[in-house]
């Protein structure tokens, strides 16, 4: 099992002995309930890399619902024996008052990226997740960061932070991995009942199908359209939001003249699921 750090002053003393070795440090921040998708970026790390920190903490600043954050998965004992053979030189699972001792009153807010989609349907979101990415980078003094695009508004925010802030770590993001029947690995997957999860895939099928026919030249307010019924037919209660988005600064596009995202997010059987998928004009 890969060795657990609780405290920053550990984790630094750490790092610090590695560093004076001259080796490079990744970090890959997860909120634990790790599946394929967490271990891709693991792999990922171990290449370019040679010392990886995985951190494992379920930040309550980006829980915009106490519900969502009450049930969401937590599982060390497993995440710890799923990274037990790919190498991990440590695992950072602070509890919440070392993120966040008593008096703690800072925020860090990233403008535009962060604007719409997840940050308007989770208001206030982005400002946590950028509190705590951060804190881990200065925490880890990490050379290298690995994040998955499933989260592709939340990469965006990060690189942002980093290059805004003068954080000397290089973000890098890995694609998105992907069940045989094409769901986005999630941690949320695993509160999905049976009936659910089968219904599930019909969201990135949604997306391909819009994209196909964004790629074919179709207007986007037709090919999202189609795309959000084919959705809401498939059992989703609901769609909240399906949308173009220019791939270099998140733009909001009409018609598909440059690279870009199409991304959504729905909501099934209570649970907020969320994907996207890149598009180039032909």
């Amino acid at each position: 099992m890969p060795p657990v750090i609780e405290r920053i002053s550990a984790l630094r003393q750490t790092v610090t002995a590695w560093k004076k070795e001259g080796a490079r440090v990744g970090v890959v921040p997860t909120m634990g309930a790790l599946h394929e998708g967490h271990l891709s970026l693991v792999r990922a790390a171990r290449e370019g890399a040679e010392r990886v920190i995985v951190t494992i903490f379920v930040n309550p600043a980006q829980f915009n619902d106490p519900e969502d954050l009450k049930k969401y998965p937590r599982d060390l004992a497993g995440d710890l024996a799923l990274l037990a053979p790919l190498g991990v030189d440590a695992v950072f699972a602070p509890p919440v008052e070392e993120v966040y001792p008593p008096g703690f009153a800072t925020s860090v807010h990233v403008a535009g990226v962060s604007e719409g989609l997840c940050g308007a349907g989770r208001p206030g979101h982005f400002d946590g997740v950028a509190t705590v990415v951060a804190k881990l980078f200065n925490m880890t003094a990490a050379d290298r960061a690995w994040f998955g695009e499933k989260d592709w508004q939340q990469l965006q925010v990060v690189r942002r932070l980093a290059r805004d802030l003068d954080i000397p770590v290089e973000v890098i993001g890995c694609p998105t991995v992907r069940e045989a029947d094409g769901l986005a690995l999630s941690s949320r997957n695993r509160l999905l009942s049976a009936e659910a999860r089968a219904r599930a895939p019909a969201l990135y099928r949604a997306l391909c199908d819009a994209a196909a026919a964004l790629e074919a030249g179709e207007a986007a307010p037709d090919a999202l359209e189609c795309a959000r019924r084919a959705i809401l037919a498939a059992g989703f209660e609901r769609v909240e939001y399906l949308e173009l988005r220019a791939e270099a600064d998140m733009a909001p596009m009409e018609a598909l003249s440059a690279p870009a995202r199409l991304l959504a997010a729905a909501w099934l059987e209570g649970v907020r699921l969320i994907d996207n998928i890149a598009l180039a004009p032909r």
